[in-house]
Order: C-alpha cells, then structure tokens, then sequence
C-alpha cells in the first residue's frame, strides 16, 4: 500500500513538473507570436530613384508620411505642396517618402531618371522618392501589403484608391492613419497630426 502510494505521488509530481513546463512553453510561443506580429515600417528596405537602398530603419522617432506618386496625374500639383510641407517640417521629425507608380491609368510610365527630373524640374522636390513600384494587385510591393493589410499593420485594412493616397505613420514606426489621395497634403488634418 506504500509502495502504490509512492508511486501515484511520483506520477503526480511528473504530470506536475510537465504540465508547468508545458505552460512555460506556451507562454513562450505566445510572446513570440506577440513579437512578430507587432510589426512596425523599420522592418522595411527599399531602393531610392538613385540606385541606393533606403532603410526605414534609419527614420525611427520620426513622423512619416508614405505617398504614391505619379507624373501624369490630375493630382500631380500636390507635389508642390507634399514639397512645402517637407521643407516646413523636415528639421522638426517630419519626413515624406514618395514611391511613384503606375497602378492607375498609366500616369507613372517613365524610367527612374525621367521621373527624377521630372520631380527636380517641375516642383524642386527633396523628400525621399523611392523607385518605382506596384501598390496594388499581384506584383504589389511588400510595403504596400504591409500599409494595407490589417493583419500586418495593426490598424486596418484598406486599398490604394488613386494616385497620392497617404499613410501617416508615428514615431514608433506604427500605421496611425489613411488619407484619402484628394485630401491635400497641407490639410489641417495632416498638420495637426505632424505638430502634435
């Protein structure tokens, strides 16, 4: 009778010490499901209209506004105000990045260098611009998916509805907010956001 009870509290202290480890275990699987789906804009590299690699990294603690260009647009002219805002902005933890592309009626046709000089020439753009890319369908760049999946930011769903969609993103790297491409990017929405 000894013996049976030794055992049967042998057995429940196994059961015990692999129920805690199993917890254990489980916890730590959470935290790091937890980890990676806490996902913020850092984790990001891209290449600029220059050939180099640009880094999202590198703007931590910054106010970022992510926008898709196009030089053929009827929205084009917000570029002179996306540029105002920069230079207004820009010392006080503001930057923009523009990515040009040619998702909506072809009004992004042109090569890397003519879309440069063509920003430089028409609206003396200096915020960031980035090379081309796609923001929608089955060629849609990773960032892009990252901006509109809710699964991947956080926040929500949403879909590039036309050239010069925004995407504000905090300090943390974090999707904040979508502004809709006709909103200009000097709204008081926008600057009160920045300023804020």
């Amino acid at each position: 009778m000894k013996k049976l009870a030794i055992a049967i509290m042998g057995l429940a202290l196994l059961f015990s010490c692999q129920n805690q480890a199993q917890t254990k275990k489980s916890k730590t699987n959470k935290e790091t499901t937890k980890t990676m789906s806490a996902s913020n804009i850092y984790q990001f590299k891209v290449t600029d209209l220059s050939g180099n690699e640009f880094d999202f990294a590198s703007l931590k603690g910054k106010k970022v506004m992510i926008v898709n260009t196009a030089s053929k647009c009827g929205l084009t002219p917000q570029y002179k105000d996306l540029e105002a805002l920069y230079k207004e902005y820009k010392d006080k933890g503001f930057v923009i990045v523009g990515f040009p592309a040619n998702n909506f009626a072809a009004q992004e046709p042109g090569t890397s260098k003519e879309i440069a000089e063509f920003c430089q020439l028409n609206y003396g753009v200096t915020f960031p611009m980035m090379d081309k890319i796609s923001v929608k369908g089955a060629d849609m760049a990773p960032i892009y998916h990252f901006l509109t999946e809710k699964s991947k930011n956080g926040l929500q769903d949403s879909e590039v509805e036309w050239n010069f969609q925004k995407y504000l993103i905090n300090e943390k790297g974090e999707l904040v907010k979508v502004i809709s491409p006709r909103t200009l990017p000097t709204d008081p929405e926008i600057v009160s956001w920045i300023k804020s």
